[in-house]
C-alpha cells in the first residue's frame, strides 16, 4: 500500500500535476501517518526521496515491459452518407399545364375543312390568282371580248369580218380538232392580230376525265396550233370552265394561265340578238371578259351573236371602253 501509494504520487508529479501534495492525498483517500510523511518528503526530496523516485522509476520500466498494450484499432471514417436526389419530371408546356390545348387559328381551320375535298372554281381562283383569271384590271377601262368553239366555216368567219370592220382584236379559244380541219381560218386569225387560246382537241368536260387524259387534249392541241400559227398559246380555257386542282396544278407547272370569265352572253342557247346584246351590256364592267361563240354544234344557231356583234362593240367603245385582247387585258403574253 505504502508504495502503490508512492507510485500514484510519483505519476502525477512527474506528469507535471499542479495539485499539491496534500490536496493528491485527500484525492485518493487519507493514507496512514508514516506514508504521509513520506509524501510530505517527496514533496521536498532528500536522500530518501531520490531514492524512492529511482524505485518508482525501475517499477515503471519493468511494467511496461510485461503489459503489451495492443495497439488502438485505426479509426475508421465514416462513410459520406448518400443523399437521394429527388427525380426531376420533365416540365409540362405552359400551353398544356391546364389540360388544354390552344385553338388552331380560322385560316387553319378553314384548311382543315376544305382538306381532302375539291375545291370550287372560287377556291380554286382565291388559292391559285396568278394562274387562274377570270377578269382584268378595272382601273383601265379595258374589255376583253371572247370567242370558243371555233373555228368553223359558218359563223366564225362572218364574225372575223365584223370585227376586222370595226378595228376590234379579240381572243379566240379554239378546238385543236376543228383547228386542224380549218387551218386557213386559223392563219387568217393570226394575220388580222387576234389572240389563239388553247380550248382542248375534243372539247370534253375535264372533270370527267383523268389528269393524263387532260394532258393529252391539252398538248395535242398544242401541238397543232403551234404548227399552224407558230406558238404555243399560253392561255388555256377549259371547256364548259371546268378544272380540278390537279389538273390546274399541271397548267400551272408548264405555263399555262387558266382564262375563264366574268360576263356569260349565254348565246350558245340559240339566243336571238337582243337577248344576246342585253346579256352582255347589262353586266359588262371595265376589265370583264366576255364569253361568246364563234361555232358549236351542228344544231347550235349562233346568228343572234353575229347580228348583235357590231351593236355590242359600237356600245361599248360609246361608254369609253377599250377592247383589247386576253393577253393585253392580263398584262401576259399570248405565247409559252
Amino acid at each position: 500500500m505504502k508504495r502503490m501509494t508512492a507510485f500514484v504520487l510519483c505519476c502525477m508529479l512527474a506528469s507535471g500535476c499542479s495539485i499539491g501534495g496534500r490536496q493528491a492525498v485527500e484525492h485518493i483517500g487519507s493514507p496512514e501517518p508514516k506514508a504521509m510523511a513520506q509524501i510530505e518528503n517527496i514533496a521536498a526530496p532528500g536522500a530518501e526521496g531520490q531514492q524512492l523516485f529511482a524505485e518508482t522509476a525501475e517499477q515503471e520500466r519493468r511494467v511496461a515491459q510485461t503489459i503489451s498494450v495492443p495497439p488502438a484499432p485505426p479509426v475508421s471514417q465514416p462513410e459520406p452518407a448518400i443523399v437521394p436526389q429527388p427525380t426531376l419530371k420533365p416540365e409540362t408546356p405552359k400551353s398544356n399545364r391546364s389540360g388544354q390545348t390552344k385553338a388552331p387559328s380560322v385560316t387553319v381551320q378553314k384548311s382543315q375543312q376544305i382538306a381532302g375535298k375539291k375545291l370550287s372554281l372560287p377556291q380554286l381562283r382565291a388559292k391559285y390568282p396568278d394562274a387562274f383569271r377570270v377578269s382584268g384590271a378595272s382601273k383601265e377601262r379595258n374589255i376583253a371580248l371572247t370567242f370558243d368553239d371555233g373555228p368553223d366555216e359558218r359563223f366564225t368567219p362572218q364574225i372575223l369580218d365584223i370585227l376586222k370592220a370595226h378595228g376590234v382584236k379579240a381572243t379566240f379559244f379554239v378546238l385543236g380538232k376543228k383547228a386542224e380541219a380549218h387551218p386557213a381560218i386559223m392563219k387568217r386569225m393570226v394575220r388580222e392580230g387576234h389572240v389563239i387560246g388553247n380550248h382542248s382537241f375534243r372539247h370534253p368536260l375535264f372533270t370527267k376525265i383523268t389528269v393524263d387524259q387532260f394532258a393529252q387534249e391539252v398538248e395535242q392541241t398544242e401541238e397543232v396550233l403551234n404548227r399552224l400559227i407558230g406558238y404555243k398559246p399560253k392561255l388555256l380555257r377549259p371547256p364548259y370552265g371546268e378544272i380540278d386542282e390537279e389538273q390546274l396544278q399541271w397548267a400551272k407547272s408548264r405555263g399555262y394561265v387558266i382564262v375563264n370569265w366574268n360576263v356569260d352572253s349565254l348565246d350558245w342557247k340559240n339566243l336571238g340578238e337582243q337577248q344576246v346584246s342585253g346579256n352582255i351590256l347589262g353586266h359588262t364592267k371595265a376589265g370583264a371578259i366576255v364569253l361568246q361563240h364563234s361555232a358549236g354544234g351542228d344544231s347550235q344557231d349562233l346568228s343572234g351573236t353575229v347580228k348583235a356583234l357590231p351593236g355590242i362593240i359600237s356600245k361599248l367603245r360609246e361608254q369609253g371602253y377599250g377592247l383589247v385582247t386576253v393577253s393585253e387585258l392580263l398584262h401576259l403574253p399570248k405565247q409559252k
